[in-house]
């Protein structure tokens, strides 16, 4: 998975970089805060994000915002650091701006490995979900329904459809379901229209039925 780091610091960036590389995360790396939004809208790979709080051109806490209000629907996992925003309100303002995680300087890399595997999770998450919304909706996409008032004769049982043209029911329901159909005898036609051989006729149908035919 690929992280972003962005921090004006050069030492602090390279810290970060070396770290991430070691742990086996692809790294895209910038010095301000421009350059880090231009690079979450262009590579739409970067699931991972760790921004410092105070940098030239956007700060994070502005990365953040932008990020949020332009990209809601985009999984990505940001993580704000400082060193002087501390305190309560520091964090209570950095959640407010639409980071997922604050972290102060200087930090245990334990630690930050540990929230960046927990983004990680967060990320697949939204991605996984993200997809199984995409494939719903393209199942919704091919399902056809009836709706609306149908007319249908009282006498030969024809549907008449928005251009006026009569069909037969099935015919109809074949272009609007999802469902195929065969035809066959119930019980009470059966019986008025064959009632000689309606017992036969129904124990075939019902012998079909549990073939699966």
């Amino acid at each position: 998975m690929k992280v972003l780091i962005a921090d004006d610091e050069l030492v602090a960036r390279r810290v970060l970089l070396d770290m991430l590389a070691a742990w086996g995360y692809g790294v895209n790396e910038c010095a301000d805060g421009q350059a880090a939004w231009q690079a979450l809208q262009s590579d739409p790979e970067l699931a991972l994000a760790i921004l410092d709080w105070e940098m030239p051109g956007l700060t994070g806490l502005e990365v953040c915002r932008r990020a949020r209000a332009e990209m809601p629907a985009r999984p990505l996992h940001l993580i704000l650091i400082t060193g002087t925003h501390v305190g309560v309100e520091a964090i209570v303002e950095g959640f407010a701006a639409g980071a997922d995680d604050f972290l102060a300087k200087p930090f245990e890399p334990r630690e930050l490995r540990a929230r960046l595997q927990v983004g990680e999770r967060l990320a697949q998450m939204q991605l996984a979900l993200a997809q199984r919304v995409r494939d719903l909706e393209a199942a919704l996409a091919n399902v056809k329904q009836l709706q609306g008032l149908l007319p249908i004769c009282a006498f030969c049982k024809r549907v008449r459809d928005d251009r006026n043209y009569w069909h037969e029911v099935e015919t109809c329901l074949t272009e609007h379901a999802v469902a195929v159909f065969s035809h066959s005898l119930c019980p009470a036609c059966a019986r008025t229209y064959f009632p000689e051989q309606a017992t036969e006729i129904l124990a075939r149908a019902a012998a079909a039925e549990r073939e699966g035919r």
